[in-house]
């Protein structure tokens, strides 16, 4: 890899974070899509990314295409080389943006999945090891043999299924939670989300009761357990409101895992990952006659348009709704 790259790189990786204010994630995607391109190019013999043309970028996409990369990763991998060009023209690195007239894969809008009211009553019930730690795997056990830190899991679980569904948070969101955050007296929580831009949500008693659980017996219990591991004395781990069980801050794999294996554990849905509870707060939340602005601020949309999207699956379940039970339907 070219010296002259390497520069690229790094002003670019300084300008989504610092000038963008982008999240770590959609950072580490962004620089992840322009490492995929300069791997390419190179094996077509260019060296640095200032001699890229628009008929190598359209190879390039032609190339994505074929392997099977989704039309969704296509799309972010050609925004990103578009600001990785449009940065380095701005930047003086290059005279003529080569990007400007690469044409966006059209995507297909799929309507996200949504539980119904059954299934969401279902999976909000405590079940035995939905834990995304070392239980993976393990047969169910019987609450009452079930050990503190055991039941400590669980409450955690408990306490993050609920807050998801009552706030439709993102699994970021709820990862960078702080106790501080967290109001139970008022029952809202303060999330920071995309650009850093913080909101404050409400959530309903549930949710509250599950937390206040968490925090009074649950948390206790895994900083006790975990107080001589050095992933639980870091002042990071002292703050953050979830946990995993060596007491360090969890982590969003661990909160997949967790509502992945209770959402297989319904037997009565392909849905998987915590984005399936954010995509049925919000249909829920229309379905009950909530303010699109409202549920727009909640969610934390930048544009109505997105949040108009829940729109839509609302009708269709209404129409399902119609088709079953209306006489000429």
């Amino acid at each position: 890899m070219s010296a002259v790259n390497q520069q690229w790189r790094d002003g670019f990786e300084r300008f989504l974070a610092l000038e963008r204010n982008v999240s770590p994630n959609t950072v580490r995607a962004y620089l992840g899509d322009v490492r995929n391109l300069e791997t390419f190019l190179t094996s077509m013999g260019v060296e640095d990314f200032g001699e890229t043309t628009l008929s190598h970028l359209r190879t390039w996409l032609a190339a994505q295409q074929s392997s099977g990369v989704s039309r969704t990763t296509l799309a972010r991998r050609q925004s990103s080389i578009r600001r990785l060009f449009a940065w380095a023209k701005r930047e003086g690195f290059i005279s003529l943006d080569p990007s400007l007239r690469l044409q966006s894969p059209k995507l297909e809008k799929k309507l996200p999945p949504v539980l119904r009211n059954d299934q969401m009553s279902r999976l909000i019930q405590p079940t035995q090891n939905s834990s995304g730690d070392a239980s993976e795997g393990q047969p169910k056990v019987d609450e009452s043999a079930e050990s503190p830190l055991e039941e400590s899991v669980h409450s955690r679980d408990q306490a993050m299924i609920e807050l998801l569904y009552a706030t439709g948070i993102r699994v970021g969101e709820l990862v960078g939670i702080d106790v501080d955050d967290l109001d139970l007296e008022r029952c809202v929580v303060r999330v920071t989300g995309k650009g850093d831009k913080q909101r404050t949500v409400p959530f309903g008693l549930p949710a509250r009761d599950a937390l206040g659980e968490w925090l009074d017996r649950g948390r206790r219990n895994i900083r006790a357990n975990a107080q001589d591991s050095s992933p639980a004395t870091t002042s990071d781990a002292r703050a953050a409101l979830f946990l995993g069980k060596r007491g360090a801050r969890i982590n969003q794999r661990q909160v997949r895992d967790v509502v992945s294996q209770r959402l297989e554990g319904l037997g009565d849905t392909s849905a998987r990952g915590p984005h399936v509870l954010r995509h049925t707060a919000a249909t829920h939340l229309l379905d009950g006659g909530a303010d699109l602005r409202a549920v727009q601020e909640i969610l934390g949309h930048s544009s109505l348009a997105t949040t108009q999207l829940y729109t839509h699956v609302s009708i269709d379940r209404l129409r399902e709704s119609f088709a079953r039970a209306h006489p000429r339907s």
